[in-house]
């Protein structure tokens, strides 16, 4: 029950503090990771992939994804609780009070010093997915050779999608399957 518990509030904060969405949440998960141990940057990084490849908002399939890792069903439930709990009452409590201050110049200004800290959440977000996903710094340090510190096929697979997504213009789901099919190419051709 305590795991429940810790679920619940640790996504709680999360849920309080991730403003701008999904992806403002990987800082906080990062930091959980840290502190406790229970889940790992590569937990992230799997999370990432399913959380994007699934339907529904990543923050939401990313409790989920780790409730369920460390609490099953059970855990999962509680920390996606913990997650939207935060939003719920806020904005029953916001929608009372901003009918009366909605012209409010100090509202104004707050909302206004909100989107740049949430561009920097998120933008911090996309930096640590990257260097997960294209650097591999623990074979970098055991050899100290640099050539080590990049996973170059992440990096051929990325540069290739960039240039696929700037030509063609396609559908999400399609880049998704594709990397899906070449990620399930290469684990059984041993590449």
């Amino acid at each position: 029950m305590i795991l429940y518990f810790e679920l619940f509030l640790e996504f709680f904060k999360i849920g309080l503090f991730a403003i701008g969405g999904g992806l403002a949440t990987l800082p906080f998960l990062q930091d959980y990771a840290a502190r406790t141990g229970l889940i790992t940057e590569a937990d992230i990084a799997n999370m990432i992939a399913i959380s994007e490849s699934t339907p529904g908002p990543i923050g939401i399939n990313s409790a989920t994804y780790f409730g369920y890792q460390l609490g099953g069903i059970s855990g999962s439930i509680f920390a996606v609780l913990g997650l939207v709990a935060p939003s719920v009452i806020i904005i029953i409590l916001v929608s009372r009070i901003l009918q009366k201050f909605k012209s409010n110049s100090y509202v104004d200004a707050a909302f206004y010093g909100l989107r740049p800290a949430s561009t920097a959440l998120i933008a911090a977000a996309g930096i640590g997915v990257a260097r997960i996903t294209l650097l591999d710094e623990t074979l970098y340090h055991l050899t100290g050779s640099l050539s080590e510190l990049f996973r170059w096929k992440h990096i051929l697979l990325a540069v290739l999608l960039f240039f696929l997504i700037k030509k063609t213009n396609k559908h999400p789901v399609v880049y998704l399957a594709g990397s899906a099919v070449v990620g399930i190419l290469f684990h059984f051709a041993g590449v």
